[in-house]
């Protein structure tokens, strides 16, 4: 074998046609007509694969019924044009892997469970024209008690690659990978179940160099989600969603989201809403360390560049909780309309402010409709989701610097409550920042405990 060959495998460049170790599941056992369940005859294709050293196991053209396979180092997956794997309705047929005791996810054990397993495994990739299906597996006895196996995990993995695939109705999370590094997904779609792509370190055992490149997302849930993150590149992709685009719940550095279209309302309806179906979506870009449990960590050398947003309940909401620490973030190049519930916000609730912070060159439109004693209410601690805040436009807390420089704040419809609402930042600059004047609102800008605001026309 060309000694490059097994690292194109594992990238998912190489069609069938090309590869010199090509194992066909039919070959193996399998079916593809949809009833019988193709399990075995499935898993005995990858072990050959890796057994033999590595190479692509091909999905022809068909419809295969499957519990939980284990995918194996060095293998290639390939379902062609045509070719579905399908999640059995058999709760039994599904596994679990065996998560580190020092994660706090352990404890959750068939939680989580999937469809396509891999554990400790290197240079795999998964690709082609051909479509997964988590079949919407129901679990009465699943979180929410509804929510069936995820569709695809890996645990504690090297260099995993998933390219053009279609995942359609996960049953819980069409992706969740915990502990590994060098992952990319390219031109992947992903349409229905909860989230879409979602993934976890630890304190003392960070994510690196994960790659989400040109794809679609179309999710019930958050369309990417997770937390210790180092490393991370969200680019080029069209985010639909009827809960958060991006929701990051604790620390990460060296974090880029770059010319992305997040899109709502939700073309795939929150599952959990139930009888209500929901489909607005929340937050655009939602950065909350410590929001659902306690983190430790960072979050540094953030860079949120060229993005757009349409029918979000808020662009960006930054806050972080005690045990956490923000950095440099800078949010440049950003437009979004028809914005419905929350301002901008960059918020600390720890002991430790956040360091620094700028958005440049961004262009907001809010939908307005805020009243003058909207505007009197305290604020609130954060909760899960972005909330409706005492400015329309920005809203900042105990910040050390904060830059805002030639961004553009637009209203659909009057709103009573101040432009601007900052309290306990050490230093605000406000460059060319432009918003209208609503008639009946004394202060446009309001700030308490402001050290030193330069403000240049």
């Amino acid at each position: 074998m060309n000694a490059f060959l097994p690292w194109l495998l594992a990238v998912g460049w190489l069609a069938p046609s090309l590869t010199a170790d090509t194992f066909n599941v039919r070959a193996h056992g399998a079916k593809g007509d949809g009833t019988t369940t193709d399990t075995a005859g499935i898993q005995a294709a990858v072990d050959a694969c890796h057994d033999a050293g590595g190479g692509q196991v091909v999905f022809p053209a068909g419809r295969y019924l499957s519990g939980t396979i284990q995918l194996r180092s060095k293998v290639a997956v390939w379902l062609e044009a045509g070719a579905t794997l399908v999640g059995t309705t058999q709760l039994s047929e599904y596994r679990q892997p065996s998560v580190p005791d020092f994660m706090p996810e352990a404890k959750w054990g068939k939680w989580h469970r999937a469809l396509l397993l891999g554990e400790n495994v290197e240079d795999v990739s998964l690709a082609g024209p051909g479509v997964i299906d988590g079949n919407r597996v129901f679990d009465p006895t699943g979180e929410e008690r509804m929510r069936g196996p995820h569709t695809l995990v890996f645990v504690n993995s090297r260099r995993v690659t998933v390219r053009d695939l279609t995942f359609l109705d996960s049953a819980n999370y069409a992706v969740l990978f915990l502990l590994s590094d060098d992952v990319e997904f390219r031109y992947v779609t992903f349409v229905g179940g909860w989230d879409g792509i979602h993934w976890r370190g630890a304190p003392e055992r960070w994510c690196h160099n994960v790659r989400i490149l040109g794809c679609q997302f179309f999710t019930g849930d958050d369309a990417i989600a997770g937390r210790y993150w180092n490393n991370t590149v969200i680019q080029d992709c069209l985010i639909n969603s009827s809960c958060n685009g991006i929701r990051l719940i604790g620390p990460a550095t060296r974090l880029t989201i770059a010319n992305n279209l997040f899109r709502g309302p939700g073309e795939q309806p929150h599952r959990t809403s139930g009888a209500s179906r929901r489909t607005n979506m929340l937050s655009g870009i939602i950065l909350q360390p410590g929001a659902w449990d306690a983190t430790q960590g960072p979050l540094d050398d953030v860079l949120v560049a060229n993005n757009v947003m349409q029918h979000v309940a808020s662009p960006v909401t930054l806050w972080t909780k005690p045990g956490n620490t923000v950095g440099k973030v800078t949010v440049s190049g950003l437009t979004a309309t028809g914005v419905y519930r929350s301002a901008l916000s960059v918020e600390s609730w720890a002991d430790e402010p956040v360091t620094n912070v700028v958005f440049r060159n961004a262009q907001i439109e809010y939908a307005g409709g805020g009243t003058a004693a909207q505007a009197g209410q305290p604020v609130r601690g954060p909760g899960f989701d972005a909330r409706p805040l005492p400015a329309w436009g920005f809203y900042a807390r105990h910040v050390q610097t904060l830059t805002l420089e030639d961004v553009r704040f637009s209203l659909a419809s009057d709103d009573f409550r101040p432009v601007l609402f900052a309290e306990q930042v050490t230093q605000l600059k406000l460059d060319g920042v432009r918003f209208p004047s609503v008639p009946g609102v004394k202060e446009a800008m309001v700030t308490t405990n402001v050290g030193n605001l330069l403000r240049t026309p």
